[in-house]
């Protein structure tokens, strides 16, 4: 699948309808335009989803990837790696998404509905709505769902706050109904990213979401979310099935801009810092005390050069680990030039000595993981097994199979997917099976080790690694703040922005009266203490 240029001008279109002002303007669509495809707008939501740079890198690449401990230790990172706030970052999500890919996806769900010609592709819309939305209210809370987006069609310009509670009712009424819907006669939809208009795949897509959000619920409503994940298993249509059903944007080898989606702005964000970011000891440790046979694959270490070009750096990992400093990375809520480490005479590859201190000893993340073209995984085979093996154990239900071999299922796939990326390394299957040989699903730790699965195979998806922590409680990740922090322990959730406050204050400020108070260390509804 490529993103062609055709496709990126005829997505970009679709911005022709989205506002320039803050979230009251952008609900106001005077001039709406009656000749707009609406696949070329379901293109732009699904092109932004990963390919907006502002969104990736202020919001993944510097809160939530570091508070998760994965990658940090550069100075960026502080906000999420020492909980230090800056609001102006938590903004960004809402700011971006609610004037783009928001207004975009519910109108084309608009212009789509009951239209006979164009129910495959309104299943679509439906779906995509549900996924864009599902990333905001899961990192906010109660926000404007309903009446989001939708001025054109109903004048009103402040829309009203949703309960998340209402909000994931309808997620799983619309996810069932849109899957239901798509039907192999009807109408084509060749063009759109994730699979080009597979109807088997979007609805094995469709139905696999389903159970990861009703996975969410569950400590709210265990009933709701046992039934749903059953009926979502059972659907017409089925789950995925193997890592070839994998929900995926394939980016193009395209440096991005702030304007420009066609590359991966995980990997851009990341890139642009790989010389101080670094992969934190929570992330090594987790491979190292269960031989994981990433550890081989995921960090790697790079002699630095200056000006930094992340691409022609020497892979030293080898001559590094042979050292008494083996593979080693930040510390949780340290910068990289905290704990100082080296200096460590090694041998470079043309056999001259090089003196490797510290930014060349710290581990950083693969140069595959990196590429501009490297894959975004929406959702994985390797997430839906883990999550089959997680809802067997706390619902105490059989899915097929056993929790023990759907977590077999689940870190299989994990572990191959990592050749999905361009150049990326091929675990064999050797390797696979001795892992799982040393670390059976074993009776009283289910949870604990699905879940830290969970947290390896959803790598480089900082909102998705946050959701499944707060779901879980798994990894059980240290606090770690240092006296700049403006929390003690790790944030919960994402506060409102002040464009918020000064325009829509009557409805954010109904919100907030429900948290008690507009802070990171609230919760949303479905993170139940």
């Amino acid at each position: 699948m490529k993103l062609t240029f055709r496709y990126i001008i005829l997505a970009s279109l679709a911005l022709t309808f989205a506002a320039c002002g803050k979230f009251g303007d952008l609900n106001t669509d005077p001039t709406k335009s009656s000749s707009i495809d609406p696949q070329n707008q379901l293109i732009f939501a699904q092109l932004w989803f990963s390919g907006d740079l502002s969104t990736q890198e202020r919001t993944n690449a510097i809160v939530l990837t570091p508070m998760m401990q994965q990658f940090a230790g550069a100075y960026y990172t502080r906000v999420g790696a020492m909980y230090i706030k800056d609001a102006t970052r938590l903004w960004v999500m809402w700011e971006n998404s609610y004037q783009n890919d928001v207004v975009n996806i519910v109108d084309a769900v608009e212009r789509t509905n009951n239209v006979a010609t164009k129910t495959n592709l309104n299943a679509m819309c439906r779906i995509m709505k549900v996924y864009t939305f599902a990333r905001i209210t899961d990192l906010y809370g109660d926000i404007p769902y309903f009446q989001a987006g939708k001025a054109y069609y109903t004048q009103v310009t402040r829309p009203e706050y949703d309960t998340q509670q209402a909000i994931y009712d309808d997620f799983l009424k619309e996810l069932k109904a849109a899957s239901a819907q798509l039907d192999a006669t009807k109408d084509k939809v060749p063009n759109e990213i994730f699979y080009k208009g597979n109807i088997t795949a979007w609805k094995k897509f469709a139905n696999s979401l389903r159970i990861r959000l009703a996975m969410r619920i569950f400590e709210r409503d265990p009933e709701r979310a046992k039934t749903e994940v059953e009926e979502a298993f059972n659907a017409d249509g089925g789950v995925m099935t193997s890592n070839a059903d994998i929900c995926m944007t394939k980016h193009l080898d395209i440096q991005n801009t702030y304007s420009d989606l066609r590359g991966n702005s995980v990997s851009v964000a990341i890139n642009q810092q790989a010389a101080t970011l670094k992969v934190v000891s929570t992330f090594i440790d987790q491979l190292r005390n269960t031989s994981d046979p990433r550890l081989n694959y995921i960090p790697r270490v790079y002699k630095q050069n200056s000006p930094l070009k992340p691409f022609e750096r020497e892979d030293i990992t080898a001559q590094v680990r042979a050292t008494v400093v083996g593979l080693t990375g930040t510390k949780p809520g340290r910068y990289v030039y905290d704990d100082w480490v080296g200096p460590v005479i090694i041998k470079l590859a043309n056999g001259s000595n090089y003196s490797a201190v510290n930014g060349d000893l710290k581990c950083e993340l693969n140069n595959c993981f990196m590429r501009n073209n490297a894959p975004f995984l929406h959702l994985t085979y390797s997430e839906l097994e883990l999550l089959l093996a997680d809802a067997s154990v706390r619902m105490n239900i059989t899915l097929g199979v056993d929790a023990a071999t759907h977590y077999r299922r689940g870190v299989e796939a994990a572990m191959k997917q990592l050749s999905l990326f361009p150049n990326g390394p091929v675990v064999t299957d050797t390797e696979i099976g001795n892992f799982l040989t040393a670390n059976p699903l074993t009776a009283g730790t289910e949870l604990k080790q699905i879940n830290e699965q969970l947290w390896i195979t959803l790598m480089l998806n900082g909102p998705e690694v946050f959701a499944n922590w707060r779901r879980s409680g798994y990894p059980e990740l240290p606090n770690s703040p240092n006296n700049e922090s403006t929390s003690k322990t790790i944030p919960r959730r994402f506060q409102y922005p002040l464009s918020e406050k000064e325009q829509n204050a009557e409805h954010v400020n109904a919100a907030i009266a429900v948290i008690g108070e507009d802070d990171w260390t609230k919760r949303v509804w479905w993170d139940k203490e």
